[in-house]
């Protein structure tokens, strides 16, 4: 939801904050999501690992790389193309947002599969993962449109969601490696 909310602010200064942008933005990120649930979901079905799991941590924070670091020069380019709000913010929104978000989106069906015990507790699971999910989501739309927008500039909350994406990736790498039964 960070990410989501920081898109408006990226797209503004191009087109603004209109109806079109938000709806640019929110079909982007659902598109993703909803693919991005798909592919995980299948993706977790083969040899399912911390390795596996931490590599799609790691791809969202390194797909974020593009938008930090090129996120004004890809607006601004798309801006002198499609100046209509309603096809630059969805052109933009697609190029900004479209890859991270798909691969982010990989990470809840992933992480079922990797807690699902047995069967008959896969809906409890389940379950609890939508909820921690939610509440994170409510927590961050708060927490960026509350405060952190107020006190950071977009780049550096950009970073600081690619630096916890790069940790959270990394640990899971080393309970591969160092913690899961396989490997020690």
């Amino acid at each position: 939801m960070t990410v989501e909310l920081l898109g408006g602010r990226i797209m503004a200064p191009y087109f603004g904050g209109s109806i079109y942008v938000w709806g640019s933005i929110i079909t982007i990120f659902m598109l993703a999501l909803s693919f991005g649930y798909l592919m995980g979901g299948r993706w977790s079905i083969k040899s399912p690992n911390n390795l596996k799991y931490g590599s799609l941590f790691i791809i969202s924070g390194l797909l974020l790389l593009p938008m930090i670091l090129f996120g004004e020069n890809i607006m601004q380019w798309i801006f002198e193309r499609f100046e209509d709000p309603r096809y630059g913010s969805l052109l933009g929104a697609s190029g900004l947002f479209l890859l991270p978000t798909l691969v982010m989106g990989m990470i809840a069906p992933y992480s079922v599969r990797l807690l699902v015990i047995s069967a008959e507790h896969s809906g409890q699971t389940a379950g609890f993962l939508y909820f921690v999910s939610t509440i994170g989501s409510a927590l961050g739309t708060i927490l960026t449109s509350f405060y952190l927008v107020l006190w950071f500039e977009i780049n550096v909350i950009l970073w600081v969601i690619f630096a916890t994406f790069i940790a959270c990736g990394s640990s899971a790498i080393l309970r591969h490696l160092y913690l899961d039964p396989k490997h020690v």
